[in-house]
């Protein structure tokens, strides 16, 4: 039988799906490929250690969702009440403040940076990124908050 669960289905595959329910917070994925279907459930129903209300904003569709819409408009006008350097996230992911939960932040608003210095963590892919100042200057506001989706290039904070 070797390694393949169902003829058309691998390890691999069935793996990158539940990552994917994980990752998105699906409730469900279904794959037919000919006669074959496989179901992956998540637990996006289940009660999570986190407030409830993001997975109730989020659209059921899957990929491309922009998770951050509702945020948006606060977002951009809290980039034109300051001025000054708008810091944007690069990539799609998960914003953390914090190396860990038990950590202190790696910024607070009002804190002193350094270009270089580590400002946050977007997690994407189970990578953790330490994303780094390319200012000199004073963190004025933080947009979002620990453990919010972000899209890539959304304002995340300013440095003045």
């Amino acid at each position: 039988m070797g390694n393949k669960i169902y003829s058309s289905f691998d390890i691999e595959t069935i793996e990158k799906l539940a990552d994917i329910v994980k990752e998105k917070e699906l409730g469900e994925i279904t794959i037919v490929d000919d006669d074959k279907k496989i179901t992956i459930k998540g637990r996006s129903c289940a009660p999570m250690g986190m407030s409830p209300m993001p997975p109730m904003q989020r659209d059921p569709m899957p990929m491309a969702v922009n998770y951050a819409a509702p945020d948006a408009k606060p977002s951009v006008e809290a980039e034109t009440a300051f001025n000054g350097n708008v810091v944007k996230s690069p990539i799609v992911g998960t914003f953390y403040a914090a190396a860990a939960p038990d950590k202190p932040p790696f910024v607070t608003e009002g804190q002193q940076v350094k270009k270089g210095d580590v400002l946050m963590i977007i997690e994407s892919m189970k990578l953790m990124n330490e994303i780094q100042s390319e200012y000199d200057g004073t963190v004025a506001k933080i947009l979002v908050k620990n453990g919010e989706a972000v899209e890539f290039d959304q304002p995340i904070m300013i440095i003045q």
